[in-house]
C-alpha cells in the first residue's frame, strides 16, 4: 500500500530533517520548497517547541513537529552529578547551585539564630552564642570539604570523550524523529547540521533494513571542528559525530566553498562536497513592497538608517556598532530581531548606557522570502562577526539579503567577509572592537551609498540566487534517488507561502491578486438575471454552477461570493470574505451595499448569512432584507448541515453515524441540523440539494446534481491493463467513508498480489486529478449512502466506482447509474469480480463516463434552476 498521500505513479519523497523547529530557518524550508516545486512530495521534520506533536502545511511541504523530551540527556546529567562518592566529597553540593541554596539556607538561619540570642540575658544567650558560632565553623568548614572535593572529582560539564554520554539529546533527537522518518519511508533523507546527522545515518539504516531503499546526503552549515560550540561538551561531541558517520552519507553538501574543502580535508571525503549558498530566491525580491523597515521604525526618508539583521548570535561585533553610534548623533540603527531575543535585548542596553536608545530600534523579523524588500529602504546594512567566531567561515544568508536588497553593506573584517566586499567593491570593512573604524566605515557607506549599490550587478544577484543554488541539490536528489524525470508541479512556484494548518488547495488559474480568476459570465447591469450565489461554495459547486448557468443562459450574470476562513482560497470566486472580519460593521455594510442593489435572484448555501453577521449566524435573519429588496432567494443544501445524524442512523444501517465516537461532533452535528431544518419550515422558499441522499432529509427539496468540469477529468489512459489493477481510495475523513471497514480486506488483496492500494488523504485538487486518472477502480465511500464530488470526478475519469447506495438514491437515479453499490463487508469481493472479469470493468467505467457527462456537466443542473430564474 502507498503511504497516505502517497500514489502508484511514485512521486518521488525526499524528507529534510532538522534538530530545531523548522520555524525561521530558512535554508531548511527553502530546500524543501525547491525540492516540492520540482516535483518532489517532501516532507519536513524538526523539533516541537511546545512539547506537543504538530503538523501543519506551507504550501506544498508537510511540516511534522516531533515532541522530543529529553530522557536520556537528563539521565545522564543526572549520573554526572550523583557519581559514586561525588555528593560525599563535595559536602552533599554537586553543583554551583548547591552551594548558592546553602549559602541562602545558613543566612536566613542566622538570621533567626540572632534574633532568639536577642531576646534572655545570662546563661541561655551564652548558650545560644555557643551554638551559633558552632553552626557558623560547621558551614565553614561544610564550603571548605565542598572546595576540596571540586579540586578532585570530575567537573559535570567536562567532556568524557564519547560523544553519546557528551551530547545525549542526538540520543533523544533520534528517538523521537527517527520513527517520523521512517513511517515517512522516504526516498532521499537530506540531513540539515550535524546534530540530525546519527538520526538520518540510523533511520536510512533502519529502511534498508525493511527492504526499502533510500539515500541519504549531510548538509553541512559550519565546519564544525572550527565552531564555537557553546559547551565543552558539545565542542567535544559534535566533531566525533562528525567524524564517525560523514563517511556513511551517499553524499555531502556544504554552505560554502571554505566548509567544502575543509570538510573533505579533515575527513578525506572522495568526492568534493557540493556547494550550496543559502541564499534568497530571486524570483521572491520586489514581490514584498508593503514591507518596510523604514516605515516600521517611523523615519523620514532622509534620516541615515543602518541595519543589522541575520542571527545576533554570532554577531557580538554588533556592540561595536551600538558604541560608535553615540558619535553618530544623525544615524538610527534599526536590529531586526524578535522581541524576546536575549541578545538584542543586550544591545538595548548597551544602547542606554552609551545614550543613543532613541536611535535604536528592534523592529521584527518577517518572512525569509520578504527579507530583501523589507531591508531595502535602509541606507546600508551591517554584519558583525568577529575573528574567533567560526561562523563566519561563510558568507552569510544575511550578505545576500543585503545585496538583493540593494543595500550598500559594513562587514567586520574577517575572514571571508572583508576580502569579499573589498573585491566587488559594494562596501567597507571595520575591525571588531575599533569604533572609530566603525564610523569610519559607517560615513563611507552612507555618503557614497549609491556607488557602492551601483556595484551589484548583475552576476552577483544571478550568483546569490536560491534559483542558481539550488539548481544543483536538485540533481543531486534525482541522481541519488536514480529519477530521470519528475511529474512536473501543477500549480505556480511562490516562495511566498505561509505555514497553516491544513494543506491548502492551490488554485487551478491565478490571477495577481492571489485569487482565483473566474470562468463564468461576471455579474452585469444589462443581463436581465443578476444570480448571486454563496457564501460556503464547499467543492467549488456554486462556482460551477455560476458557469454551468451562465453556459446554458445568456440572459444570467452571476457573482460568487465565498467565505474563506482567512485562508487562501482554494476554489474560483468573485469575492473572498475572512470569516473573521464578518462580525464588523463596515465589513456587513459593504456587503449589504454589494447585494441588495444588484442581485436579482440569490442562491444561498450551507444557510451561511450573507450579510456577514449583522442578523445573525445563519440566513434566516437576512431573508427579511432579501425580500424587501425584491431578490429571489433559493437555499441549497450540501450535506451535514442539514442530515440528522440520529435520523441517518436510524434509517440506514451502513449509516457512518454508527462508527462516530466523538459525541461532541454528534451533538453540534445535531444541532446545527436541527437549527436549518427549523429555517426551512419557517420558510415556503425553493430548496435544493446536491445529493439526493439528502432528499429523506429534506422532502420538498429538490435534486440538484453536482457539477462537474468534465474536460478536465478526461482521460485517455486505459483502464484495467496492469497485472495488478490499482484501487484507488481518497477520504476526506475515514469514520465518514467507513474506511475501516474495508481497508483490511483490501490490505489482504494487496498481500495476495492480486490489487495494488492507493491510500490517499489531504493532497491537493491538482494531485487528486492526478491519481483518479492513474486508477484502474476507485472506492468512495460505504457509510453515507449516496455519491458525492469525488465519485463524480472518477466516473468523469472513466473509472469504475464503488459505493454505498441507499434506496432513496437507487430510487430518484435509475437504473442509469453505473455504481456498483456495496457495503464495507462487500467491497473486496466486489473488487475481485471486477478483476476476475477485466472487460466488465472497461465497460462499467466507459458508462461511467457517459453518465457523468449526461447529468453532471452542469447542463442538467442549469435546467432544474429554470424555474427559479424566472
Amino acid at each position: 500500500m502507498q503511504r497516505t498521500g502517497g500514489s502508484p505513479s511514485a512521486r518521488p519523497r525526499l524528507a529534510v530533517i532538522v534538530a530545531d523547529t523548522v520555524t525561521g530557518n530558512s535554508r531548511v524550508q527553502r530546500v524543501a520548497l525547491a525540492a516540492a516545486y520540482d516535483g518532489w512530495d517532501v516532507m519536513m521534520i524538526g523539533r516541537s517547541s511546545t512539547g506537543r506533536g504538530r503538523e501543519t502545511w506551507m504550501g506544498p511541504v508537510e511540516v511534522v513537529r516531533v515532541p522530543v523530551v529529553p530522557l536520556i540527556e537528563r539521565q545522564e546529567n543526572q549520573r554526572r552529578r550523583n557519581a559514586p562518592g561525588r555528593r560525599m566529597l563535595r559536602a552533599g553540593m554537586t553543583v554551583p547551585a548547591d552551594v548558592e541554596r546553602a549559602h541562602a539556607v545558613r543566612a536566613a538561619a542566622a538570621r533567626h539564630q540572632e534574633e532568639k540570642i536577642a531576646g534572655p540575658a545570662g546563661l541561655r544567650r551564652f548558650a545560644r552564642r555557643i551554638g551559633a558560632r558552632t553552626r557558623r565553623d560547621l558551614f565553614a568548614a561544610r564550603l571548605k570539604a565542598n572546595r576540596w572535593g571540586t579540586r578532585i572529582t570530575s567537573d559535570p560539564s567536562k567532556p568524557l570523550g564519547d560523544w553519546r554520554r557528551d551530547v545525549p539529546s542526538i540520543l533523544d533527537f533520534d528517538r523521537m524523529m527517527g520513527p517520523a522518518i521512517e513511517e515517512f519511508r522516504p526516498d532521499v533523507i537530506h540531513a540539515n547540521d550535524v546534530a540530525s546527522l546519527y538520526t538520518a545515518a540510523t533511520a536510512a539504516a533502519r529502511l534498508r533494513g525493511m527492504g526499502h531503499d533510500v539515500r541519504w546526503l549531510y548538509d553541512a552549515a559550519v565546519h564544525v571542528a572550527a565552531t564555537s560550540w557553546p559547551t565543552p561538551r558539545t565542542v567535544s561531541g559534535f566533531p566525533q559525530v562528525e567524524r564517525q558517520y560523514i563517511h556513511r552519507a551517499d553524499a555531502v553538501i556544504a554552505a560554502s566553498p571554505e566548509i567544502a574543502a575543509a570538510l573533505s580535508d579533515a575527513h578525506g571525503l572522495a568526492t568534493m562536497p557540493l556547494v550550496v549558498r543559502n541564499t534568497p530566491p530571486r524570483a521572491a525580491v520586489g514581490r514584498a513592497t508593503d514591507k518596510s523597515v523604514r516605515a516600521t521604525v517611523g523615519l523620514g526618508e532622509t534620516t541615515p538608517l543602518l541595519v543589522i539583521a541575520g542571527d545576533l548570535r554570532v554577531q557580538p561585533a554588533a556592540a561595536t556598532a551600538l558604541e560608535a553610534l553615540a558619535a553618530m548623533p544623525d544615524v538610527h540603527l534599526a536590529i531586526v530581531a524578535n522581541q524576546a531575543d536575549k541578545t538584542a535585548a543586550r544591545l538595548l542596553t548597551i544602547g542606554r548606557d552609551t545614550g543613543v536608545s532613541k536611535r535604536v530600534h528592534v523592529v521584527p523579523c518577517v518572512a525569509h522570502h520578504e527579507m530583501a524588500d523589507y531591508l531595502s529602504s535602509a541606507d546600508a546594512g551591517i554584519l558583525c562577526h568577529e575573528p574567533a567566531a567560526g561562523e563566519a567561515q561563510s558568507i552569510p544568508t544575511t550578505f545576500a539579503e543585503y545585496m538583493h536588497a540593494g543595500l550598500a553593506v559594513l562587514v567586520s573584517d574577517v575572514q571571508l567577509l572583508g576580502a569579499h566586499v573589498r573585491s566587488h567593491g559594494v562596501g567597507e570593512a571595520f575591525e571588531p572592537g575599533d569604533q572609530e573604524s566603525f564610523r569610519r566605515g559607517a560615513r563611507a557607506v552612507l555618503d557614497a551609498r549609491d556607488v557602492y549599490a551601483g556595484r551589484i550587478s548583475e552576476d552577483i544577484l544571478t550568483e546569490l540566487s536560491w534559483e542558481v543554488q539550488s539548481a544543483g541539490l536538485l540533481e543531486l536528489y534525482r541522481q541519488l534517488g536514480g529519477i530521470a524525470a519528475l511529474p512536473p508541479y501543477d500549480d505556480e512556484a511562490t516562495w511566498s507561502v505561509e505555514e497553516t494548518p491544513q494543506r491548502v488547495n492551490p488554485p487551478v488559474t491565478a490571477v495577481a491578486s492571489g485569487r482565483v480568476e473566474p470562468t463564468w459570465r461576471p455579474l452585469t447591469p444589462s443581463t436581465p438575471i443578476r444570480l448571486g450565489l454563496g457564501p460556503a461554495n464547499y467543492a467549488g459547486q456554486l462556482a460551477a454552477i455560476a458557469q454551468a448557468v451562465t453556459r446554458y443562459r445568456e440572459d444570467v450574470s452571476a457573482e460568487v461570493t465565498m467565505h474563506t476562513g482567512g485562508k487562501p482560497p482554494g476554489y474560483s470566486a468573485d469575492v473572498y470574505a475572512d470569516t473573521s472580519t464578518l462580525h464588523r460593521l463596515d465589513v456587513q455594510v459593504a456587503h449589504l451595499r454589494r447585494i441588495l442593489p444588484r442581485y436579482t435572484h440569490l442562491i444561498a448555501d450551507a444557510f451561511k448569512p450573507v450579510f456577514g453577521t449583522l442578523n445573525g449566524n445563519d440566513i434566516a435573519g437576512d431573508l427579511a432584507a432579501l425580500e424587501q429588496a425584491n431578490i429571489k432567494v433559493a437555499l441549497l443544501a450540501h450535506g451535514s448541515e442539514i442530515r440528522s445524524p440520529e435520523q441517518h442512523r436510524a434509517r440506514n444501517p451502513q449509516s457512518h453515524f454508527h462508527d462516530a465516537r466523538d459525541t461532541d461532533l454528534l451533538n453540534a452535528l445535531s444541532r446545527i441540523a436541527n437549527r436549518n431544518r427549523a429555517i426551512l419550515a419557517s420558510t415556503d422558499l425553493p430548496v435544493f440539494v446536491t445529493t439526493p441522499d439528502l432528499l429523506d432529509d429534506v422532502p420538498q427539496a429538490t435534486w440538484l446534481p453536482l457539477v462537474i468540469d468534465m474536460d478536465s477529468w478526461a482521460t485517455a489512459t486505459p483502464i484495467m491493463e496492469r497485472e495488478r489493477p490499482v484501487v484507488l481510495h481518497a477520504p476526506s475523513a475515514r469514520w465518514a467513508k467507513g474506511t475501516d471497514r474495508f481497508l483490511p480486506a483490501l490490505l489482504a488483496l494487496e498481500n495476495q498480489g492480486l490489487i495494488t492500494l492507493n491510500l490517499v488523504e489531504g493532497l491537493p485538487w491538482p494531485e487528486m486529478q492526478r491519481q483518479v486518472k492513474e486508477a484502474d477502480i476507485v472506492v468512495d465511500q460505504v457509510a453515507v449512502g449516496a455519491y458525492g464530488a469525488f465519485a463524480c470526478e472518477a466516473m468523469a475519469a472513466g473509472k469504475p466506482v464503488i459505493a454505498y447506495l441507499t434506496e432513496k438514491v437507487t430510487e430518484v437515479v435509475g437504473e442509469e447509474l453505473p455504481i456498483l453499490n456495496a457495503t464495507g463487508a462487500e467491497v473486496a469481493t466486489t473488487i475481485e469480480h471486477l478483476v476476475a472479469d477485466r472487460e466488465r470493468a472497461r465497460t462499467i467505467g466507459a458508462a461511467s463516463a457517459a453518465y457523468a457527462r449526461a447529468v453532471h456537466d452542469g447542463t442538467r443542473s442549469a435546467r432544474i434552476l429554470d424555474d427559479f430564474l424566472r
